[in-house]
């Protein structure tokens, strides 16, 4: 395909163009150092962290956050996310989410497979045995990732394994291969066929920032939350919760400051002078840069020239006492309690971002967190639900307030598995607000909850595109990108587009 002509040239001017100091000058991720093709350990070490590099997160972010119901527009916009129709529910082939997550991980995926492909042909001494082992298990890992990625926003039916999945490369495309999709079955074969073969060669690592078995693992319960096998998926949460802490509240606010790990499983870390430290492209699913560069253009406070602002059904569902409110939400804000009935509310309520406020010294730039510890225990909570173990649910939802709360909090009570499906998104939302999971929950958990994109009267005044049932096809899976179809004669478009 055309696309991976395109891919692979980038990927190998890649590899022989950046100067090894530069990998090893600035953390993880880092650049692809070598000046010339794999020879040694050394350099795969180097081309792994070219891979990381390679990992990015803000145009999930950013998509979840736009087309769901968590943003509004905000008083600085000056046509950001307007233009391209995200805000009003666009999508289509030509919309840049749709090309922009394909191409990346596809361009990921050949990094990855280079890698492999030249460390096959490395024979390693003996004292580097173990390093050249976890390399591959590390490759092994993050291409499972990318594929589980790629399912998670192109495949209309994780749990069908016979529904239209992505193309699956464990291999070197040549320049003129047309691939058609594999089924979502034949894709997940190959995650977990990596994920199988990179777990017992990982170190079982605190190092919140590089693949370790606990990354395996919350890759796997997340699979299976997302196949809806929940046996599978509480078990291995359980086993996550025993090794990591759920974060109390001052270690929460210390997680999305970048001052503490606890809390989380695997983030993608941001540091100054890396690939990342810079704008961004502001207001569109290409993204990039500093992750509150998605809201606004200066810093995180209300002067900081906020693009986008907090959506009010997401602020309405905050308690105070709750830190999250804290985190999410700038202390800057203004804060109208009467904003639907004020003639210019806009001016008067103005809910700011503010989780991604910064670190290092840097505004905007924080690191991007993939895995928590609190998303394994509403996997538990969802998984008892499913078992139609209301009680047990309860407790686990519990036991989280009582983490985000600054008295211990009651345990629900559930009348039936919808309302406690409905508890458990609401919790998600608040839980993971900005963190790019809002589209892809309301996705899977949406029809059972009851719940559907439903934006506050206030937000959606712009253009009324106030409410999107989970069951439209946009809610179901991504077009296949234009830079696919018309390079790939074979391949086959999303129903619906």
């Amino acid at each position: 395909m055309k696309l991976f002509k395109k891919i692979y040239i980038l990927s190998l001017l890649a590899i022989v163009t950046v100067a090894c100091n530069d990998a090893i000058d600035i953390e993880q991720p880092g650049r692809l150092g070598a000046d010339q093709a794999f020879a040694s350990v050394g350099d795969l070490q180097l081309g792994l962290l070219g891979a990381y590099n390679g990992f990015d997160h803000t145009s999930e972010i950013q998509f979840n956050a736009l087309f769901t119901d968590e943003l509004s527009i905000g008083f600085d916009n000056g046509g950001q996310g307007i233009g391209d129709g995200t805000y009003a529910f666009v999508l289509n082939p030509g919309s840049a989410i749709a090309g922009r997550l394909w191409t990346r991980y596809y361009g990921t995926l050949i990094s990855l497979n280079l890698l492999l492909e030249a460390a096959a042909e490395i024979t390693p001494e003996a004292a580097e045995q173990a390093e050249y082992n976890d390399i591959i298990a590390q490759a092994r890992a993050l291409r499972a990732y990318a594929h589980f990625q790629l399912l998670s926003y192109y495949s209309p039916d994780l749990t069908d394994d016979s529904a239209p999945g992505v193309i699956a490369v464990d291999f070197i495309p040549s320049i003129d291969q047309e691939l058609e999709r594999n089924t979502t079955g034949e894709v997940f074969a190959a995650i977990l066929a990596d994920l199988s073969a990179a777990e017992p060669n990982l170190a079982d690592a605190t190092n919140t920032t590089f693949v370790s078995q606990a990354f395996v693992q919350a890759l796997r319960a997340r699979i299976a939350l997302y196949r809806r096998d929940y046996t599978t998926a509480d078990g291995l949460a359980a086993g996550l919760l025993n090794t990591f802490d759920l974060a109390d509240r001052t270690q929460y606010a210390d997680l999305f400051d970048d001052a503490d790990n606890v809390g989380a499983i695997f983030s993608l870390e941001r540091t100054v002078n890396d690939t990342y430290d810079r704008q961004g492209t502001t207001g569109s699913a290409n993204a990039g840069g500093w992750a509150g560069a998605n809201f606004a253009f200066v810093n995180g406070g209300i002067d900081g020239s906020p693009y986008f602002e907090a959506g009010r059904s997401l602020f309405n569902l905050y308690d105070t006492d709750d830190i999250r409110f804290d985190v999410c939400f700038d202390a800057s804000s203004l804060i109208n309690p009467d904003y639907a009935s004020d003639a210019d509310p806009k001016t008067t309520d103005i809910l700011v971002v503010g989780k991604y406020t910064g670190s290092e010294g840097q505004p905007l730039m924080n690191d991007l967190k993939i895995f928590r510890v609190a998303e394994m225990q509403l996997i538990r909570a969802e998984a008892a639900v499913a078992a139609g173990d209301l009680t047990a649910a309860a407790g686990f939802m519990e036991e989280l307030r009582d983490m985000r709360y600054s008295t211990d909090q009651a345990a629900p009570t559930y009348a039936s598995q919808q309302e406690a499906y409905n508890d458990i998104l609401n919790e998600r939302r608040k839980e993971f607000a900005f963190e790019g999971h809002r589209w892809l929950d309301l996705k899977r958990l949406g029809a059972d909850a009851g719940q559907n994109i439903n934006r506050d009267a206030i937000d959606c005044a712009i253009n009324g595109a106030c409410t999107l049932s989970v069951t439209d096809f946009r809610m179901q899976a991504l077009p296949i990108p234009l830079v696919e179809l018309n390079a790939n004669g074979t391949i086959s478009q999303n129903s619906g587009y």
